[in-house]
């Protein structure tokens, strides 16, 4: 007899202890009913927390054998916590979620409907952002339209992390080893047939976002230059565009000097002005050149992606407290 087919859900967590109770009890009231022929398992990606997040996760680890623990050696990001998990988990399909519930849990009731229809990709898109000023809000829909525009592959609007993806999918997903990763991009990247799940985003249920203003930034960088080389053209054209500005304008100067030969030279202020505006696109070139060479730079060393100091809640992962270097391609646990 064919074993029933698994849903796993990834969940990475960075100092969330007031809320992970709530995400527990959210998460398994919804994997026990979304469908009773249908196993699953919870993966906690614990990425560093200075909390006591890693002691609340292992002990729902120990009291549930669907729960498994993933703990780093330091804190090494979301994307990456994310891409542990996806590395980690054994499901036919696979939930990504934030630890924060602002992605209503009850959501993946309809992303497997839609899977077992035949969707190989279920992403959610914010209909609507509770709990979130119109500073954030405006920044973010600028971002996806400009990273869109940008983009030499389409990506959804207004598209997060939270999405379920096929096995095949998956399978795609952990042959991708780049060190700066932009799951979502990168999921729409490997293509196949995808859906989009227009949600309601909640107001996160307690605590503070970990997403500061610079990680946001930073994050935005990442995503623009993962899927886009066009910063680089657009540098180039922008001096192109300076440079023919420069000459005519040396012509015209030529022209008007041999015509009313009594006309005094320019100032120094408009020569200052030209040099320095001159000098700040010939650095904003160079840094745009610059962070593409840090990226290229970064991903020649080959480090592993993570370090896994512990699991917990799976009888085939290391020892507790042993160190161990993620593998370079994403390894297969057992359950």
């Amino acid at each position: 007899m064919p074993q029933a087919k698994m849903l796993s859900v990834v969940v990475p967590i960075y100092c969330e202890d007031e809320l992970l109770d709530e995400v527990y009890t959210r998460l398994k009231a919804v994997l026990d009913q979304v469908a009773p022929e249908l196993r699953h398992e919870i993966v906690f990606v614990n990425d560093g927390s200075t909390d006591g997040s890693l002691d609340m996760l292992r002990a729902f680890a120990e009291k549930d054998p669907c729960v498994r623990v993933i703990d780093f050696s330091r804190n090494f990001g979301h994307q990456i916590a994310i891409t542990a998990g996806i590395d980690s988990a054994l499901g036919d399909a696979v939930v990504v979620i934030d630890g924060d519930l602002q992605d209503p849990p009850e959501v993946i009731f309809e992303m497997v409907r839609l899977w077992r229809e035949g969707n190989q990709v279920v992403y959610g898109t914010r209909a609507t952002r509770e709990g979130e000023g119109a500073f954030k809000r405006g920044t973010a829909k600028l971002f996806y339209r400009l990273l869109n525009s940008l983009s030499d592959t389409p990506l959804p609007l207004d598209t997060g992390d939270f999405h379920l993806m096929d096995r095949v999918v998956v399978d795609a997903l952990k042959q991708m080893r780049e060190e700066t990763r932009y799951i979502r991009g990168m999921v729409v990247w490997i293509g196949y047939k995808q859906v989009a799940l227009p949600y309601n985003r909640d107001s996160r249920h307690a605590g503070e976002t970990k997403y500061t203003l610079r990680k946001m930034v930073r994050f935005a960088l990442d995503g623009i230059m993962s899927f886009s080389s066009r910063p680089l053209v657009l540098a180039a054209q922008f001096g192109g565009a300076i440079t023919g500005f420069s000459f005519l304008y040396a012509l015209w100067l030529v022209i008007e000097k041999l015509v009313r030969p009594s006309t005094s030279t320019p100032g120094w202020t408009s020569a200052l002005v030209a040099i320095l505006f001159l000098g700040g696109v010939q650095l904003m070139s160079i840094g745009v050149l610059g962070a593409y060479l840090g990226r290229v730079f970064s991903e020649t060393k080959r480090r592993p992606l993570y370090v896994v100091a512990g699991r917990y809640g799976d009888d085939s992962a290391p020892a507790e407290g042993e160190s161990a270097l993620a593998p370079a391609e994403g390894a297969e646990g057992s359950s």
